[in-house]
């Protein structure tokens, strides 16, 4: 079957157009042979198609009932979708992928499972009961263009409700956790237990903590003691379930349209949201770096798996006693994992979860596997070392050559990121102070930056460095700042100060004291009047 694999290579350097192309062609012709000779499919992950490749960077909801999951995605793309439920009671009953399409509509699972176009035909193994509670609704938002976002339903508590759902609720979020780009865990300020069922789905969200992201909602209905305790009950209730040394990042805000119901953590809000949507808009410049990361993993649990099943293949007799064998060999699987661990030095983070492994392999004939075959193994193990480096390579000329301006637009993200209107984001703070004001905004404390400049004893005008320094350090920057400081300062650059550039320069050195950063160029807004026909 694997014949071609024996024949010997050309000698001629593989070519890539870009780097999607490339991550296509070395998955089909060099990681998929090794995943189908050993089942890979069966037990982990189903095969990638062009879909998984070609599919815009994808956002999943994940949080318990009324957190505001539906709410956050028309927050964000400033309207409603079709389909869309919002209430305080348990609304969202099903998935929801929201997507872009400039004919606006809902596509119902089963019809979308089947469409070559989409990445989503692996779930139809999930069966009827969820692709009846699955629809990707289609909206022509300039948000979409950019990324799609997947709403889940609110996760209840109790047993009773995580039986009624007819469907693997965990196996669902785990195939949606690794094929998104970010997973984004809401918190209700009002409400910070964390279910049973809500604990077994962060846990299904393992091994994928470098995308997840978590959001207090609602945080602007509680005043700032308050919000102090609620910050410090989350971290402790995250603390248990993560199960990782890092303390979480966690973004605090409000996201709806709706007037703050306590107002004194506005500055608070708005820069947590800066953050967030930042960090969202890194998403489709990343999209090519995120999937080369995949599909590495991927490639070394398909070794990993390559191994198992080759260890257990070659442990079975030939003849009697296979059903016993068999049970021993998955109760005994721990020892085999150290024993591969041991022989082909590979670190046990790479090995899959030992419980949900002897789960599967109870379900397959041990005899049907096959013995290690070092020439698929190689392969991979060149794909690793050789094209994936020339991938990465791509990938900085790719980001140079796309453009600078941000790639999700519309929305909510135009008022985020706004730069024009008097409410975008620290207009009139800071350095912005003064901008578009026919006065020039250092003259409103210029009485104290004369009679300072006055008692250093200017000649012709003009004070030296070293007189302007003895002022300078009473502020107690440090030397790089004040230096900076005095380069924008010396408009005409004589190493000198008059008067203007003097206040000028006690005008930067308040700014940086208030906490605002310090531009590489002085806007223009800040030049002297004196010295704006330089």
């Amino acid at each position: 079957m694997f014949s071609w694999l024996n024949r010997e290579d050309n000698g001629k350097a593989e070519l890539f157009e870009n780097v999607t192309e490339g991550l296509k062609k070395i998955y089909r012709s060099k990681l998929l042979p090794l995943e189908q000779h050993y089942q890979f499919h069966d037990f982990h992950s189903p095969q990638l198609d062009d879909p998984d490749f070609d599919a815009k960077p994808m956002i999943l909801l994940v949080g318990q009932y009324s957190t505001g999951k539906t709410t956050f995605i028309k927050y964000l793309l400033e309207r409603d979708f079709p389909g869309i439920r919002i209430g305080p009671e348990p609304t969202t009953d099903r998935f929801i992928a929201v997507m872009y399409d400039e004919k606006e509509g809902v596509i119902p699972g089963n019809a979308l499972v089947v469409d070559p176009n989409k990445q989503f035909r692996p779930l139809s193994k999930f069966g009827n009961a969820f692709l009846n509670r699955f629809q990707c609704s289609t909206v022509a938002s300039p948000v979409l263009k950019g990324i799609s976002i997947v709403d889940t339903p609110g996760i209840l508590s109790g047993e009773k409700q995580r039986v009624d759902r007819g469907y693997d609720f965990t196996g669902v979020l785990e195939w949606f956790a690794e094929r998104v780009d970010r997973i984004i865990l809401l918190f209700d300020a009002h409400k910070l237990d964390i279910s049973d069922e809500f604990r077994r789905s962060i846990e299904a969200l393992r091994g994928h903590d470098d995308k997840i992201r978590i959001v207090l909602n609602k945080a602007d209905m509680i005043d700032h003691q308050q919000l102090m305790r609620v910050y410090g009950a989350l971290m402790w209730s995250l603390g248990k379930v993560l199960q990782t040394p890092e303390v979480a990042r966690v973004y605090i805000g409000s996201f709806w349209d709706q007037p703050l119901r306590y107002d004194v953590n506005r500055r608070l809000f708005e820069d947590e949201e800066q953050d967030l949507f930042k960090d969202m808009q890194s998403l489709p410049r990343n999209a090519a770096l995120r999937k080369l990361n995949d599909l590495i993993k991927r490639a070394r649990l398909a070794k990993v798996h390559a191994y198992i099943i080759s260890a257990l293949r070659k442990d079975m007799p030939s003849m009697f006693g296979k059903d016993g064998k068999k049970k021993d060999l998955i109760k005994n699987l721990g020892q085999v994992y150290d024993q591969i661990q041991r022989e082909h030095q590979i670190s046990p983070g790479d090995f899959p979860d030992l419980k949900k492994m002897q789960e599967s392999l109870a379900h397959h004939d041990f005899t049907k596997f096959h013995p290690l075959k070092p020439r698929l193994l190689e392969i991979v193990d060149k794909m690793l070392a050789e094209d994936i480096a020339k991938l990465m390579a791509m990938i900085p000329h790719e980001e140079m050559a796309t453009s600078t301006e941000p790639m999700i637009k519309g929305g909510a993200f135009e008022g985020v990121e706004d730069q024009v209107s008097p409410f975008g984001y620290k207009r009139g703070e800071g350095i912005d102070a003064g901008a578009g004001e026919p006065e020039w905004i250092v003259n409103k404390e210029r009485y104290k930056w004369d009679s300072m400049f006055d008692s250093l004893g200017p000649m012709d005008g003009k004070i030296t460095g070293a007189a302007a320094k003895s002022e300078m350090v009473k502020s107690k920057l440090p030397n790089s700042v004040l230096g900076k400081i005095w380069k924008l300062s010396d408009i005409d650059q004589d190493g000198l100060l008059d008067a203007d550039e003097f206040a000028l320069a006690m005008h930067l050195i308040n700014v940086k004291i208030d906490g605002h950063d310090i531009p590489s160029e002085l806007p223009d807004h800040l030049v002297p009047p004196s010295k704006r026909n330089l």
